[in-house]
């Protein structure tokens, strides 16, 4: 038995699912290696652990026997906490068609200047959670989405809160989060200010549209579909998959942002490169460095599902395990990003890798929504810092209920530069 397994099985088992959350974080490329090839199914009293990619990947594709159930409770009925619903099916069709895929190039020359400038007013260092990875991302909510009057401060905390309670106030945190009733009240809250505020631009566009006015945002394409009666889609479910434009884009922008830059600067060569890639006036050969960066240090390193029915995995190996209905898996995207048996090379940080090969954005029905509005906007934000010159990271990424908040990085400005020079 390896070194990780003889740990945790002489640990308390009060005990042992605390140790295995810290050494996913601190020891995940070894650590995972292990389980995969000498318990590939790790079951604890409060989850069992997936860790090989076809499982991951199984659970993924079967969404009707292993669903969102612990979405449900933080999210209503919001779409993606439903599994093979109608409104889920409908809700995401709606919300895939108004998001206007044609105009990416245009929201990355955005985010691209929308970066530029917070960097060229930082002054030479900057906290990146707390003045630009949250920034950029609520900026092109206000542009894109139709929150175009809305304070950018709130906007950030009503995103903070509801990720918080969906990702981080799950009921197997409750170890790491004594505060978890308080997150949940500070998302209730969220949710009521958020859904008044977009009540009063609905109000507003909804006004404009039937004038013969409105925009080309996101909320004004919602509200015409809803008008037109064309398909159920009510004013009230305007409201609720706006709030989730919003939700979804800005907190989860900030994690991985700052985990792909973090990984970067753990790699010098990789770095040096990247920041090579990163000067061409052509982002296509720099984006791999960022999603690469992404499949070694995810942001997120699981996501979790409910079985609904009994199943057996690692049926192939020695170590097949029966799960009954009912279970709390944690599937382990990173230690199935990091699987041989599926990944080539999968130690080898590969900027060409294709990235629809990995986890990054889930898999199967409930794939990130935002997929390609963030292949456009997350390389973009770390292409515009890469190229400062002299850019040194201050220290590790600093966690505050298990998100980055502080990132610190300096670089010289032009007259630091007119300064050493004379």
């Amino acid at each position: 038995m390896g070194a990780y397994l003889d740990r945790i099985d002489a640990a308390l088992p009060e005990a042992r699912w605390p140790l295995v959350r810290t050494l996913m974080h601190k020891e995940g490329a070894p650590f995972f290696a292990e389980l995969r090839a000498e318990r590939p199914v790790l079951a604890l009293p409060e989850l069992t652990f997936l860790t090989r990619h076809v499982d991951v990947a199984q659970v993924y594709h079967r969404f009707r026997e292993f669903g969102v159930d612990l979405y449900k409770p933080k999210q209503g009925s919001y779409f993606m906490a439903q599994d093979d619903t109608a409104d889920h099916w409908r809700e995401k069709g709606v919300m895939r068609a108004i998001l206007d895929y044609e105009a990416l190039p245009e929201m990355r020359d955005f985010v691209a200047a929308t970066a530029a400038a917070i960097l060229d007013d930082a002054g030479g260092t900057i906290d990146l959670p707390k003045a630009y990875t949250r920034a950029v991302p609520v900026a092109l909510v206000q542009r894109f989405f139709g929150f175009h009057e809305s304070d950018p401060a709130l906007l950030t905390d009503w995103s903070y809160w509801n990720q918080q309670d969906a990702f981080h106030n799950q009921p197997f945190d409750a170890d790491r989060t004594p505060d978890g009733a308080h997150i949940s009240d500070k998302r209730k809250a969220s949710i009521a200010a958020l859904a008044g505020h977009i009540v009063e631009i609905v109000k507003r566009r909804g006004a404009e549209l039937k004038a013969g006015k409105g925009g080309d945002d996101s909320i004004s394409r919602l509200l015409r579909l809803s008008f037109s009666g064309g398909i159920q889609f009510p004013v009230e479910r305007v409201v609720s998959n706006a709030g989730g434009l919003l939700i979804g884009s800005v907190e989860t922008t900030s994690h991985v942002v700052n985990h792909a830059l973090a990984e970067l600067f753990a790699r010098p060569e990789v770095l040096k490169a990247a920041i090579a890639a990163a000067a061409d006036p052509d982002p296509s050969g720099f984006d791999g460095y960022v999603w690469e960066a992404l499949r070694l240090n995810p942001a997120f390193p699981y996501s979790f599902r409910v079985a609904h029915v009994a199943t057996s995995f690692a049926d192939d190996t020695q170590h097949r395990r029966r799960v009954e209905p009912g279970t709390t898996l944690l599937l382990c995207t990173r230690s199935a990003m990091l699987d041989p048996a599926a990944v080539a090379d999968p130690e080898t940080f590969d900027p060409s890798r294709d990235p629809g090969q990995t986890f990054t954005f889930g898999y199967g029905e409930h794939e990130c929504l935002g997929r390609a509005i963030a292949t456009a906007m997350v390389p973009e934000m770390v292409r515009q810092l890469l190229p400062r010159p002299g850019l040194r990271v201050e220290g590790p990424i600093g966690y505050e209920h298990n998100v980055p908040e502080r990132h610190v990085f300096h670089w010289r400005t032009l007259p630091d530069i007119v300064a050493a020079a004379n």
